[in-house]
């Protein structure tokens, strides 16, 4: 795809780059003096860079080259990739933005197993914590994926090599800088691929004729199918629907940035101004794949090249340059949330509670070898499962098995107990790991399995169980 001279000026591009975000973790780290600043960013994020920051963890590698891949197979109707997570973020912005960021107030709240603890009793911190570290291993190694594919197409890396050498430069950034790096480093790659990603699509479809020649060659092809959004079997729009579309209600690292902002007026214009700009990213992603298709006629490409295709296809080579960093900042602005998102979960729901009266400088160390357990994880799945997309949404439905009916019933049904908070967490989750490891029975995916069991089992063990102490929660947090 490129020259030995071209192949030597993006390698040291890479290297730049990635020296350039060290830096600024180090010198970060010399700011980080509580576990407050390293896990919630010292509650203290202005609009701006939660804005950014937002659209960072929203737009990873997985909708830049997955998506873009899927827009490529199948059409228009992989919107609903977005489609999905942009409604559950509205229903999160109207119905539990407001909930959320009170009770984090109040209780100094750094996870979601906080809130879990606080609702249900102390016995929701593990599966709570099992839930977020599978689906969070999960979409940190997909980022690695997604980093050594840039590195294989670039640099001529193997996938394997450019997996360990991007798990061990994401890995000591991480460790160094804490949340409140990787939230101005969101502020600087979110502007990046956020511009990147709306100038392809407006260069993109001129150079294909606009959308009526689009939709002409398509159709010549008898694929006019294509075009319509509705190109999707009602079971694959179900499984986003309740996977990257139930996961958003669940996200941690979303959670914590509702606490990191400075107040609540900013939590609320940052997140929904930044559900705007995901939703644009995520549709001119998908439509991007669907153009470069049926506009720029690249039929004989291996679809996982589709990004790399598009950009080489319509850009001179200083511009393919800037695009391939849109790509790394794309990528690593999803990377070390997932991180961050991942360990806060180890130190402050295993580690914290288990040790008493450490001052914040232990913390910070527990904090930092959590990244470290956090990405090894990551890194092992990564070299076993590389498929972006599966891994995602086998992440997401473990997840959301796991955790959706107890938070969204915690947060708004009064009568839920302690014991049914409980047991719905861990059967939902070891059902629906279970069906994954099994293949997925039937062709019937895990989440139609472990979330239903785990809504049922919440309302029955409720009605059978003595209503929880903590009920005056609720009323609180309205």
């Amino acid at each position: 795809m490129f020259n030995g001279q071209e192949r030597m000026i993006l390698g040291i591009i890479v290297v730049i780059y990635f020296a350039f975000l060290f830096g600024i973790s180090l010198y970060i780290n010399r700011r980080i003096k509580t576990y407050d600043d390293y896990n919630v960013a010292g509650r203290s994020v202005s609009i701006f860079p939660l804005i950014l920051t937002f659209v960072g963890t929203a737009i990873g590698g997985s909708t830049l080259l997955g998506f873009m891949e899927n827009g490529y197979n199948f059409g228009m109707g992989q919107q609903w990739l977005k489609f999905g997570s942009i409604f559950t973020s509205i229903l999160i912005l109207f119905f539990l933005v407001k909930r959320i960021r009170r009770l984090g107030e109040k209780y100094n709240m750094v996870t979601i197993g906080d809130y879990t603890a606080l609702r249900y009793g102390e016995g929701a911190r593990l599966p709570t914590v099992i839930s977020i570290l599978v689906a969070y291993c999960a979409i940190t190694g997909m980022q690695f994926v997604a980093i050594a594919t840039l590195l294989n197409l670039t640099i001529g890396l193997s996938i394997t090599s450019g997996i360990i050498i991007s798990w061990a430069l994401l890995t000591l950034k991480t460790y160094f800088g804490g949340l409140k790096a990787v939230i101005w480093q969101d502020a600087f790659h979110g502007t990046i691929q956020t511009v990147g990603i709306f100038i392809l699509f407006a260069v993109v479809l001129i150079a294909a004729g606009g959308w009526e020649n689009i939709s002409q060659n398509a159709h010549s092809l008898n694929e006019g199918n294509m075009l319509s959004i509705f190109n999707i079997s009602p079971t694959e729009l179900f499984v986003y629907v309740l996977t990257i579309g139930g996961y958003q209600f669940v996200r941690q690292d979303v959670w914590q940035r509702f606490w990191a902002a400075k107040d609540f007026k900013t939590t609320m214009n940052g997140f929904w101004i930044s559900i705007i700009v995901s939703f644009l990213t995520g549709v001119f992603v998908v439509t991007l794949g669907v153009m470069g298709r049926y506009g720029l006629n690249l039929g004989n490409i291996d679809p996982t090249l589709i990004y790399y295709e598009i950009i080489g296809n319509v850009l001179p080579f200083p511009v393919v340059v800037i695009m391939i960093v849109a790509l790394m900042a794309t990528v690593i602005s999803c990377a070390d949330s997932f991180f961050m998102a991942g360990a806060s979960s180890i130190v402050n729901d295993i580690v914290k509670p288990r040790v008493k009266n450490v001052g914040d400088s232990k913390m910070l160390l527990y904090s930092r070898m959590s990244v470290v357990i956090v990405s090894i994880v990551a890194l092992m799945l990564s070299l076993y499962i590389p498929q972006l997309v599966n891994l995602w949404v086998t992440g997401t439905a473990m997840l959301v098995s796991g955790l959706l009916a107890p938070v969204l019933f915690g947060l708004f049904w009064r009568r839920a107990t302690g014991k049914a908070g409980v047991t719905s967490m861990w059967l939902g989750l070891i059902v629906a790991v279970i069906w994954q490891v099994s293949g997925h029975p039937f062709g019937i995916h895990p989440v139609f399995i472990g979330l239903p069991l785990s809504i049922l089992t919440l309302i029955i063990v409720s009605f059978l169980t003595k209503q929880n102490d903590n009920q005056s929660l609720l009323l609180e947090a309205k």
